[in-house]
């Protein structure tokens, strides 16, 4: 009977979530070609590939896929054994870094997944915008950091393109001639930016008829029709809708969310907590899209 080592399959979702040999190398804490060679015997024992190149880097196989989403279970059970037993508990402290948008949907899930296997692990939210966030990370002030940018940062552990949307209640329309009335975070904001330019390009006029820090105030002001906004269309209150060429608006630009961690500062649980949301982020927004 084959028998799979938890050790090539942590490789397999290193290399799965980083895109490169080299980025997964860093990760995992062996060299390039010790990846490589990981991988091989993987195939060898699996007797199919598992990646093939790709535009961003490497891309699995439909073998490979059938075998992540073992991989990731398997790993998730060999990580709560271990820290079920005694004398292997992990204790500290993870400082997360999340936009709201992140923070009010998908994260407690993930924190809720990540107790399970680290219980004494107290994780530290700070739920704010990705600038903040990204110079709080760079001080050393945070261990990990979710981001939305305009690029795709090659520092990035992992790296995800979302595209961009309008948002407003169901039976918005705009006029011909009416000045777009918009809702939108304060200044500096990526969301803000790209609406201007969007309307600008066009020649529509627009105007900030609401503006503020908090993300649940955004909603507030949307779903009461003071403006509509411009958000990625993951995650939406129930009530809105995303909107497009139908109610006059023009087309807008993707942009990119974006992890940042391991560094060698970096508590060996937030590896976990970072595996744990990149999942959680490809399962449900990767799929949905």
């Amino acid at each position: 009977m084959r028998s799979l080592d938890i050790s090539l399959l942590r490789t397999l979702v290193a290399v799965d979530q980083h895109g490169t040999f080299a980025r997964a190398a860093d990760h995992v804490g062996r060299s390039e070609s010790a990846v490589s060679l990981q991988l091989k015997r993987l195939e060898h024992l699996i007797g199919k590939p598992l990646f093939h190149r790709a535009r961003r880097g490497m891309a699995l196989t439909e073998a490979g896929q059938t075998l992540l989403g073992y991989a990731k279970r398997m790993i998730e059970l060999n990580d709560e054994a271990l820290t079920a037993l005694p004398g292997k508990t992990t204790e500290g402290v993870v400082r997360l870094g999340a936009p709201a948008d992140i923070a009010e949907t998908w994260l407690p899930s993930v924190l809720a997944r990540f107790a399970r296997a680290y219980p004494l692990v107290r994780v530290d939210v700070a739920a704010g915008r990705s600038n903040a966030a990204f110079s709080q990370f760079k001080s050393g002030k945070l261990d990990l950091v979710v981001t939305f940018g305009e690029d795709w940062p090659e520092s990035a552990g992992w790296s995800m393109a979302l595209p961009m949307a309008w948002i407003g209640p169901k039976d918005y329309r705009h006029g011909d001639g009416e000045a777009v009335r918009l809702a939108v975070l304060d200044p500096p904001c990526l969301f803000r930016n790209a609406a201007a330019v969007a309307l600008d390009g066009k020649g529509i006029p627009w105007t900030a008829a609401f503006a503020s820090p908090s993300l649940a105030s955004l909603w507030g002001a949307v779903t009461a029709g003071l403006g509509i906004t411009v958000r990625t269309p993951h995650g939406l209150p129930p009530q809105l809708t995303t909107l497009g060429a139908e109610a006059g608006l023009p087309a807008l630009p993707e942009t990119t969310l974006s992890l940042f961690g391991s560094r060698p500062t970096t508590p060996p649980a937030a590896d976990r907590l970072a595996e744990i949301l990149i999942d959680t982020l490809e399962g449900t927004i990767g799929a949905a899209m």
